[in-house]
């Protein structure tokens, strides 16, 4: 879904809906949250998924990130954080007041930073569980799950192996699948690469371009790995300290000189130190 190419002396387009030419499934709107009535996580933070994109959320570990996920698919009640401001909505209703359950059911699911998968049944159990909310008959059910294995051909391989004693790359493509069995239209994605060798992470990331394209199934993903993210994105926003600080497509952030330096590790002048003083003088002058 390549973004259109801005007028010449117009101004930029702001936000993803805008950018990208197609409606926002997802619009979250000024949330503020705050963790035991007094830790305030997230700052205003504001966002859009488009229909039928891959939206990347972006920052350091401690940015906001998991938590921004965890507000959309109502998950903080049982951390004791509460959205005390702002709104989210979901074509066009809003969510943030529903159950996780009633979400579900709507079509949202989020995939957990960890995997969390039931580690004492086999892979093909962990499947199902996820058509647990469904009530569309088992062949629908059997063959959804067939869809899963032709995206996840070593999960068939693995279907019967107890899913504790799979691999961290099977453990998280278990996961993904189980998302998928209850037919979700969107899937909120938290660090799919943590964890995981790169050959892995390439190759969930090239089947969530798959079901992308294929499954219209539109994806948020939280990720520290802003390279790769950027790479498979059509848009970006880049989170620190609970608050947006720059969003734009993917294009757009990958030639961004700042992003380059702080995120990349790329300037002009060629890979560059964290620690570097420039840096630091550089990233001071894009949050001012």
């Amino acid at each position: 879904m390549p973004a259109p190419s801005p007028t010449p002396g117009a101004a930029a387009p702001r936000g993803a809906a805008a950018t990208l030419g197609v409606p926002a499934l997802l619009a979250v709107k000024n949330i503020e949250v705050i963790y035991n009535h007094v830790i305030l996580v997230l700052k205003g933070v504001s966002l859009e998924l488009p229909q039928g994109a891959v939206v990347a959320l972006l920052g350091a570990n401690g940015a906001g990130k998991t938590t921004t996920l965890k507000a959309i698919s109502n998950l903080l009640k049982a951390e004791r954080g509460d959205v005390t401001k702002g709104s989210i909505e979901y074509k066009g209703e809003r969510i943030d007041r529903l159950t996780a359950n009633d979400l579900v059911k709507r079509g949202v699911i989020q995939v957990m930073e960890g995997r969390h998968i039931f580690g004492h049944l086999t892979v093909e159990e962990n499947l199902l569980t996820g058509a647990y909310t469904r009530n569309d008959g088992r062949a629908a059910i059997a063959r959804d799950l067939e869809m899963v294995y032709g995206y996840f051909p070593r999960l068939k391989e693995r279907r019967g192996s107890q899913a504790g004693y799979t691999s961290g790359g099977e453990q998280q493509m278990a996961a993904i699948g189980r998302a998928l069995m209850s037919r979700p239209s969107t899937i909120l994605l938290d660090e799919p690469s943590m964890g995981l060798a790169p050959q892995l992470v390439e190759e969930i990331f090239e089947i969530v371009k798959q079901l992308n394209r294929e499954q219209k199934v539109s994806f948020l993903l939280a990720e520290q790995n802003t390279n790769i993210a950027l790479r498979y994105a059509h848009y970006g926003y880049i989170l620190e300290n609970g608050r947006v600080v720059l969003d734009g497509s993917a294009d757009s952030l990958r030639g961004n000189e700042d992003v380059k330096e702080f995120y990349l590790g790329v300037s002009a002048a060629g890979r560059k130190s964290f620690r570097d003083v420039k840096h630091y003088k550089r990233r001071k002058r894009w949050l001012a």
